[in-house]
């Protein structure tokens, strides 16, 4: 072996023995330029923000991340978040070339989420709304048991609290690494919307966007009453090479995109970015003013327990008397002792007005088997005011 080869060899083994770099994944969100996913064009990160991630080439919608969501369709210094510390585990000790937990805590440290949606409320235009965005960049956006937990959460308090409730989908669908368990969220989250939708007759809004694919295409993304979409936005169940190998077809270009859906009356309205918080407010307003709305009903055992938040607003609603609904209050309590008593002459002789009157009410309502509305004994249900 000549010296030449041997000094090779040596830089070779020092190569393969030196500590091995791992450089950081490329994110959108670093950096000052990144580019088109659909006509290559080279962005400035700061410009493309102000623009709300929307291509000034092609007009392309780019994915946002959950937050800048949130910051643009919620007015300001009015988010509420809920159950922002409800982390995911590992049930099935899952582990493909990573440990899922692994996989959690990077994702985690990256997004600086607990999984992947948000939720919570705020005002859109000054209208109270309940909202879910979900955030692609963790996990695809997948949806597992946290998930599916904390969009149920969201639909009960608002169909509670007569809510309109908005979910943004950005997913690939369920979570493998949790199995079943994130295949059940498809039922929960659909029998919640249905006692959200079809019973308290309250509304649903479903705004998809670019990728929406899998379980949450397959349940709650195409329930909403109507449903919005982003220009452009690949959404469908199965992968295109799926449907074609299984049909041996050759599909049209332009196959699971919102104007394909569009055209065959699975999507409503196609909005791009800059015009959704205007759609949603007009909608939810025409919503508001419809002439024929139903009243809705939730049926007996859906309502929760009254929360401290919400028995201390009922608290200081009592001690307002000049308050206009202070009268209904006072009605329905009347209907609510005939209820419980059968006694019509005992309600002859109760001072409704009296102090502790109103605390034997609110003691009522707040005891842990009366719920928070007053008990319908003719349908066996709790009547709901959707007023927001």
């Amino acid at each position: 072996m000549s010296i030449l080869s041997w000094i090779e060899n040596q830089r070779k083994l020092k190569l393969l023995n030196a500590p091995k770099y791992n450089q950081p994944e490329s994110d959108g969100s670093q950096g000052l330029w990144t580019r088109c996913d659909h006509c290559g064009v080279i962005l400035y990160i700061k410009h493309l923000k102000e623009n709300q991630r929307v291509c000034f080439g092609c007009g392309y919608h780019l994915q946002m991340s959950s937050t800048e969501r949130i910051d643009y369709l919620i007015d300001t210094g009015t988010w509420r978040p809920f159950d922002e510390t409800v982390s995911p585990c590992d049930p099935l000790e899952f582990r493909d070339q990573k440990a899922y937990t692994e996989r959690l805590k990077d994702a985690q440290e990256r997004t600086g989420l607990q999984d992947a949606v948000q939720t919570g409320t705020g005002l859109l235009d000054g209208i109270p709304v309940a909202l879910g965005v979900m955030d692609f960049n963790f996990m695809g956006g997948s949806m597992g048991s946290v998930v599916g937990e904390k969009i149920t959460r969201l639909i009960e308090y608002a169909t509670q609290e007569g809510l309109p409730v908005i979910l943004v989908c950005a997913s690939g669908g369920a979570r493998m690494q949790e199995g079943i368990l994130s295949l059940m969220q498809m039922a929960k989250i659909s029998a919640a919307l249905h006692v959200h939708q079809n019973c308290a007759k309250l509304l649903y809004i479903s705004v998809l966007t670019s990728p929406t694919t899998g379980g949450v295409t397959a349940s709650f993304a195409m329930l909403g009453d109507p449903i919005f979409a982003e220009p452009k936005a690949l959404i469908g169940f199965a992968g295109r090479r799926v449907i074609e190998q299984t049909l041996q077809e050759q599909l049209p270009d332009d196959f699971q995109t919102a104007e394909y859906l569009l055209h065959h009356g699975l999507l409503d309205l196609i909005v791009p970015r800059s015009f959704l918080k205007q759609a949603l407010s007009e909608t939810i307003t025409l919503y508001k003013e419809a002439p024929l709305k139903m009243q809705g009903r939730i049926p007996y055992g859906e309502r929760g327990p009254l929360t401290k938040i919400r028995e201390e607003q009922l608290r200081r609603f009592a001690k307002a008397p000049k308050n206009p609904q202070y009268s209904n209050l006072v009605a329905e309590f009347e209907q609510l002792l005939e209820l419980l008593t059968s006694d019509k002459n005992m309600l002859s002789s109760v001072d409704v007005f009296a102090p502790e009157t109103v605390n034997k009410a609110f003691e009522l309502a707040c005891g842990s088997q009366t719920r928070l509305d007053w008990l319908n004994d003719k349908t066996n249900q709790f009547r709901l005011r959707p007023v927001f």
